[in-house]
Order: structure tokens, then sequence, then C-alpha cells
């Protein structure tokens, strides 16, 4: 495996491209577009936290040995990836006494403190889908303006629950149509996910010197599902309007499958003994998680839903609402295809630079829990699109609102100036954790070193704020609504 530098991050953008070394972050090598399995994949070091890796078809798995013993430390996921080469692979042959001390803490119980604590998760996990259907309830029945009490009273209270109780039995039931929609929906993109051509690329170091291995295809699937989309959509195989005429009961079959896919990862954490960082509070470790990076053979379960069902969804529920538009009132607006405009490209951006989220907290730290279950497969694509969804619904006069040009030419202006913050600045933060070395603004980036190893930048646009990136992530969010 030879190494192939380049500036680029990101998956190739078709499955042609994968076929020479990727322009990425240091690499060793280009994905084979005849790649028999995931499983078919070599070993390699390398220093920095997220390279690629060169496939290469009809190879044996090698194994390597351990110099640990998993009586000791118990069959954690990070010490079975240890003897398969498929998965992961160390800096190290040995483990360090720091190794061995932060696999050991995985099995220590912690406190149950984030949240508000075991009675903040429980309220939360309930709440939640409360407020999906609240507010999708205000703008299916409301003409968009928030359905709230009449009064302060407890009786007031419930007669409002029972009010949202009621618009979600009558609007939100679920039907054979949704379920058998979303469920093709999702498998069908789990099938993409795992034999879509792409390449290999290793996260960042784990508990035990670890970096596991994801498989990066998100570009060439996203552009596979929009190409299907508009075949299906095109000979009328599937009208335009069908996520807009089945989005209630949409929300109530992901929001149920939501909670029986957290009891899944459950039974499978304690099945394969990768439970860690447990509190003992039922409904505290279902909200944060139970295991790092749950995993069918190296099929990533938290990447897989963090990457795919609930982005690509999101903005085809905004395409399938203005076309609901069009055939209600013969007109989609400008306001209508800005915003689905706007977050097309925030999707095409994110899979264009998909290796980004490798060095994100939800991958590096989080435990995957009904917590980012239910915020990946339904408050990503379910609330994301209330902004298409108010435009239809709210219709002052019977029409729905039309802008001025001038108006929507500010509003572009001031978008591309906070996207263009926005990814400046998430680029020299993805940069610095590729490569400390690298220069950010012609000089040696400067950092403050924490106390658990990690390292803060202090230099670009990092040293001049904590978070400029959210600057521009909040122009474009408040110019979307």
């Amino acid at each position: 495996n030879k190494t192939a530098p380049s500036p680029r991050t990101g998956p190739p953008r078709s499955p042609s491209r994968s076929t020479s070394p990727p322009r990425a972050t240091p690499s060793l090598g280009a994905t084979s577009p005849n790649r028999s399995s995931p499983r078919s994949i070599s070993p390699s070091r390398s220093s920095s936290p997220s390279t690629s890796h060169t496939t290469s078809p009809n190879r044996s798995s090698r194994t390597h040995s351990t110099p640990f013993s998993s009586k000791k430390y118990g069959h954690s996921s990070y010490l079975e990836i240890a003897i398969d080469p498929s998965n992961a692979v160390r800096q190290s042959p040995t483990l360090s006494h720091e190794d061995e001390t932060a696999i050991t803490n995985l099995r220590k119980r912690v406190p149950a403190s984030e949240f508000g604590g075991p009675y903040g998760v429980t309220f939360l996990t309930f709440a939640l889908p409360f407020v999906v259907y609240w507010i999708w309830a205000s703008i299916q029945y409301n003409d968009g303006y928030l359905l709230h009490p009449e009064g302060y009273s407890p009786l007031a209270f419930i007669k409002f629950i029972e009010q949202v109780y009621t618009y979600a039995k009558e609007g939100a039931a679920p039907t054979w149509n949704a379920f058998v929609l979303y469920f093709s929906w999702f498998f069908g993109q789990a099938f993409l996910q795992h034999y879509v051509p792409g390449r290999f690329v290793y996260g960042s170091p784990l508990p035990g010197g670890y970096r596991l291995k994801y498989w990066m295809n998100g570009w060439t699937c996203w552009c596979i599902t929009l190409a299907i989309t508009v075949f299906l959509c095109s000979f009328g195989i599937v009208s335009p309007t069908i996520l807009a005429d089945n989005h209630g009961p949409l929300i109530t079959i992901v929001t149920a499958w939501s909670f029986l896919f957290t009891i899944l990862l459950k039974l499978h954490s304690k099945l394969k003994n990768e439970e860690e960082r447990m509190s003992g509070y039922f409904f505290y470790d279902f909200w944060m998680g139970f295991a790092r990076n749950p995993r069918i053979g190296t099929f990533d379960l938290k990447l897989f839903c963090e990457a795919r069902p609930g982005l690509i969804l999101w903005v085809l529920m905004n395409f399938s609402l203005a076309a609901k538009q069009y055939k209600i009132y013969g007109e989609v607006t400008i306001s209508m295809m800005m915003v689905c405009a706007f977050h097309f490209w925030y999707i095409a951006d994110y899979y264009y630079h998909e290796e980004a989220i490798l060095t994100t907290m939800d991958i590096i730290t989080e435990k995957f829990g009904y917590m980012l279950v239910f915020g990946d497969l339904v408050w990503v694509p379910f609330t994301y699109c209330f902004q298409a969804f108010y435009l239809l619904k709210h219709t002052p006069n019977g029409q729905p609102i039309h802008i001025s040009l001038q108006y929507a030419m500010v509003i572009m202006v001031l978008k591309a100036c906070g996207y263009y913050l926005f990814r400046w600045v998430n680029s020299q933060k993805h940069a610095f954790r590729l490569n400390p070395d690298d220069l950010i603004w012609g000089s040696h980036p400067t950092y403050i070193s924490t106390k658990r190893g990690t390292k803060l930048l202090t230099s670009g646009f990092w040293g001049v704020a904590r978070h400029l990136n959210y600057t521009g992530s909040y122009l474009i969010y408040l110019l979307s609504i």
C-alpha cells in the first residue's frame, strides 16, 4: 500500500473515481472497484486520525496476535477488533498502561448527571415525540400557528395534550402504505451503504489506541438515490407527493421504530458484551446509549443512521412538499424553491466532505442510544422539513406566500456568506484534527492540551472565537426560517 497524499477530503464523487488513488488526506491507496466484501482488507499503519485504505479482492484476512488476555479485560469491542483486522488497526502492537486503564475504565459505573439525570432523560424520551406531533399538528391543522393551552391551569394543559393527541390520531395513524414505504427506504439505504463502491477510512483513536475502519461511499449513494427517485417519479411509478401524503403516518411509524431499534441495540450490546460507561438507571442508559460503535460485521450502525436514512429523507421530503404545492396551486413559490435549494446544498456538501463526520463528537465519544437514534431517524427528516411544510400549509387568503426577487437576492447573499463561514471554520478544525502540524493562515497552529489528552485549536478562526462556525450556521438557519 503506497501513500497517495492530497489536500482533498471527502468521498469519491462517482464509483469510477474510486479506481484511482483518492485525492484525500494522507492515505494508503485507492479502493478497488471489484470489492467483494468489506472484510477483504489488509491493515496498514498511519499516523493520521483519518486515512483511506486499499481494498484487495480475494485477499484473506490476516490474524493479529494480541499481547493481552480477553479473560482479563472482557470481550469488549475494543478488544475483539484487535484480532479482526477488517474492523480496526492499532498503532502499537502492545497495550500501554494508559491503554489498559482506558479500557478498564469503560466498565466502571458513571454518574447519571447529564440532561437532568434519570428524571430529565425519562421526560425527554417521551416529550420529544410529543413536540414533533405538536409542531406537525400546528402546521397541518392550525395554518402554521402553534397550538397552545388556553390558560395556565392543569386542566388547560390536559385539554391541550388531548387536542394534540386527537389531531395525531386523526392524521398520523400508521398505515400499511407508510410502513412499506419507510422500511423499503431504510433497508434500501442500508443495502447501498454496504455494497456501493467506496473506500475505507480510519476514524479517530478510541480507548486502547484503536482506530476503526469506516466504509465511505456517501457521495455515490446520494447520487444513486437521487437518480432512482427521478426515474421513479418521471415514469409515474411513484407519485412525487408520496412523502407529503404520508407525512403524519411516517412520523408515527419511525417514532415507534426508534424505540424498537434502541431496544435491539441494547440486546446487541448485551450479547456482544460491548456495554460501556453504564449508569445503572434504565432510562438514562436507554437515552445515552449502550455501546459506542455497535456493528454487524463491518457495517457500522451508528454511522449509517447518522449519515443515510434521515439526511436524504429530509431533502426528499422537501421536494415532495414542493410537488404538493405545485399540485394544489399550480406553482412552486420562490420561498419553497429557496428552502429546497438551501437544504439540498447543505446535504450535498455533507456528502462531499463525508469524512469530516469521523472527527465529530457523535462518532468519537457518544454512545449509540435513543438520543441519537431518535435524532437521526425522526427529528432530522420530520422536523427539518417543517419550513417547507409551513410554506405549503400557511396560505393567507387561500394562496401561498410570495416574496419579491429583490428580497430573495438579499437572502441568497447572506446565506452564501453564512455557508462560506461555516465551511471555512469547520475545515480548519477538521484539518487540524487530521494533522496538527498543518499550517493555518501561514503559521504553525497553537492549541491548548486538555486533561483527557485532546487538543483545542487556538489558531485561525478558532483563535478569534470558540465557535465561529455556529455564526455561519445561525445565518443559514435563521434565513431559512
